[in-house]
């Protein structure tokens, strides 16, 4: 009977870490380093910051050796996601703190990161779930307003400091929201007018 016991952990912890690793796998690809490149370089090629790739990378060395793989995440961000993101911020965060700003430009990747959300900035803020869609600027056309230059570096900010935080996933403002089913989840930071939770 203790030889099954230890069987069956065996098993389950197995399977725990397989059920891991195809997430991680599933969320990640990897880059070959050519010679000459930097970390800066590739950063600057996959639209991250050089503390975000050292991270995911679990490296705190600014060495780097041709042939040497790097772990990425899934999606990079290009120009035109920076512009879509500084528009959403734009709209959601309008009168709040700058770093209200960075905290819903933060949700952004961190939902494009999770495995529960879209793997793109496009698929994440275009989300649409039974006809409504995740953030009220789409839904009410604000989203299609120019961004402003606060907005525009709060996005910068974000993704110098992507991976870093609480993890907030979600946020809204109570005094104006129909909703109250975030309510349910843990609560990370309040920023101005907006609770963010994950």
């Amino acid at each position: 009977m203790k030889m099954l016991k230890k069987v069956m952990v065996v098993a389950t912890l197995s399977l725990s870490l397989f059920g891991l690793n195809s997430q991680t796998d599933a969320a990640t690809t990897t880059h070959l380093v050519k010679s000459g490149e930097t970390y800066w370089t590739i950063a600057q090629k996959y639209g991250l910051s050089v503390n975000y790739l050292k991270s995911i990378n679990n490296k705190s060395s600014n060495a780097l050796y041709s042939g040497q793989k790097l772990v990425l995440p899934r999606t990079s961000i290009t120009a035109a996601d920076k512009e879509l993101m500084a528009r959403l911020v734009s709209a959601e965060a309008k009168g709040e703190p700058y770093a209200g700003k960075v905290a819903v430009a933060t949700v952004i990747l961190n939902r494009v990161d999770s495995v529960e959300f879209p793997n793109s900035v496009k698929g994440v803020v275009y989300q649409n779930v039974n006809g409504h869609y995740a953030f009220t600027p789409v839904q009410n056309g604000t989203i299609n307003q120019a961004a402003d230059a606060g907005s525009k570096k709060a996005v910068e900010e974000a993704l110098t400091l992507r991976g870093k935080g609480n993890g907030s996933l979600y946020f809204y403002n109570p005094k104006t929201s129909t909703s109250r089913w975030v309510d349910s989840r843990e609560a990370t930071v309040w920023i101005g007018k907006h609770k963010f939770a994950r």
